[in-house]
């Protein structure tokens, strides 16, 4: 697994090298909310209608009358009235809701496929409401309490008609008696008024029924959430997520070998340098035609992302340097003049260039012979003139795992690999005067500091 830390230039890196890939994506996941709009969530339009529940009522008590709204009594009230017959009264019951707020309000929400039927659906559940709570209260009260309750009254009202007319009959003088009587009689009034006003705020057939619907419910002008536009941008951005991270976890599991040392070390051998191949990242393990291939260029899957970017490198003279000098180490190793089998995977066209560079460069001395292998299944000719591989391979390109078994391929076939040379693709320069030197010509650098493409 990759270890390196995921940074904000990495996610750059995407956006840059993948926007059409992640360009089409999004529009599949466009499409993809679109039609979950349709067939999923289609369009929902959701109508409040508020009720008025006149009196005192304490928290538990407004609980209860918004269970009581929701009720199935109050919904199978609403469907009879409504008629429906597209909508069953299960699904009825899953379209409305209630909610209690302040001022002893309860909100009955109704949602329906249209702002029509939202605001009826909300109008007629809380007109059904309203006439069950009334029937609850009048058949909840207690008859011989509501006598009482009366009798109380008319007792009232004849005692006060009394103490009017014992104020009458009092001496209407100004004496300390007279004056004691009529202040006692009017004492004894508004006592009686007040305890009749604490029994009627008390009766609860006289303050908790009557509830008042305020008004009829507002037609909703927009779609209830999830709305299309919702669905289709969050499709949009979920696709577009997924592919990005989807790059960076292929990222971290990519186990192909980047290093010279790394691949050097996974075949066994010894490093003989890095050469330079004008041209760009093939996407590894394809081959350049077909109809995947064309797929993948026109979506810009065609080239690894995360490598980095091509470096410029010197001229045509400068790059042959960089073959020559492969070769000279090649046969600084080799005891005595030897023919070599140079290795190259299936599928790697940087590295086929670069061993035809090197076949060309090496003029017979030492004798080269390129063979292609397959990675899945590697085979490697058995050891006949030939004795000795050299492989070559762009970096990047194969895992640890892949490379050991060409690695073994080569020792079925009695090679042993004196070598590996990995293969770069640089932006090429035009070639200067000089690059039609002769083959035994001196070549020289005037430019100072470390030419790029790596070591060689």
């Amino acid at each position: 697994m990759n270890e390196d830390t995921i940074r904000l230039v990495t996610i750059g890196r995407i956006l840059r090298r993948r926007w059409r890939l992640l360009a089409v994506l999004a529009v599949a996941g466009a499409l993809f909310g679109y039609g979950t709009s349709v067939l999923v969530f289609p369009p929902r339009y959701t109508a409040s209608a508020p009720v008025l529940l006149p009196g005192v009522w304490e928290e538990r008590e407004l609980l209860t009358q918004v269970d009581i709204a929701t009720s199935l009594t109050v919904v199978d009230r609403t469907a009879d009235a409504l008629h429906w017959s597209d909508v069953s009264r299960s699904e009825l019951r899953d379209r409305v809701s209630a909610t209690a707020g302040d001022g002893n309000i309860i909100t009955i929400a109704g949602t329906a496929d249209t702002p029509e039927r939202a605001q009826r659906l909300a109008d007629g559940v809380a007109q059904q409401f309203v006439q069950f709570a009334a029937e609850v209260a009048g058949s909840g009260a207690d008859a011989s309490a509501v006598a009482r309750t009366e009798a109380l009254r008319k007792q009232v009202a004849e005692t006060n008609r009394r103490i009017s007319e014992l104020a009458k009959a009092a001496d209407p003088g100004q004496t300390v008696e007279s004056v004691q009587s009529r202040t006692a009689l009017e004492n004894l009034r508004t006592s009686l008024e007040a305890a009749m006003k604490k029994l009627q705020e008390a009766d609860p057939s006289s303050n908790k029924s009557g509830m008042v619907v305020m008004g009829q419910a507002a037609r909703p002008t927009g779609e209830a959430p999830p709305t299309r536009i919702q669905l289709i941008v969050g499709g949009a951005l979920v696709f577009f997520l997924l592919t990005v991270v989807g790059h960076l976890v292929a990222a971290r599991m990519n186990r192909r070998l980047r290093t010279e040392p790394e691949i050097a070390a996974a075949l066994g051998s010894t490093p003989l340098g890095v050469v330079d191949v004008p041209g760009e990242w093939p996407a590894p393990g394809t081959d350049g035609g077909g109809r995947g291939a064309r797929i993948r260029r026109l979506l810009g899957a065609d080239t690894p992302w995360n490598v980095p970017a091509l470096e410029k490198s010197g001229d045509e003279a400068g790059r042959r340097l960089r073959y020559r000098r492969v070769c000279a180490r090649l046969r600084e190793q080799l005891p005595a003049p030897r023919r070599l089998l140079v290795v190259v995977p299936d599928g790697d066209e940087i590295a086929r260039r670069a061993a035809g560079q090197l076949l060309a460069e090496a003029k017979n001395d030492p004798l080269l012979r390129v063979v292609e292998v397959s990675v899945d299944r590697p085979i490697v000719p058995d050891r006949g003139t030939e004795n000795g591989a050299v492989v070559v391979l762009s970096a990047n390109s194969r895992t640890a795992e892949e490379l050991a078994g060409i690695a073994e391929a080569c020792a079925d076939g009695r090679h042993e690999v004196v070598g590996v040379v990995v293969a770069g693709p640089v932006q090429a320069r035009p070639a200067r005067s000089a690059a039609d030197l002769p083959d035994d010509a001196t070549l020289t650098f005037a430019v100072p500091g470390r030419a790029t493409g790596g070591r060689a």
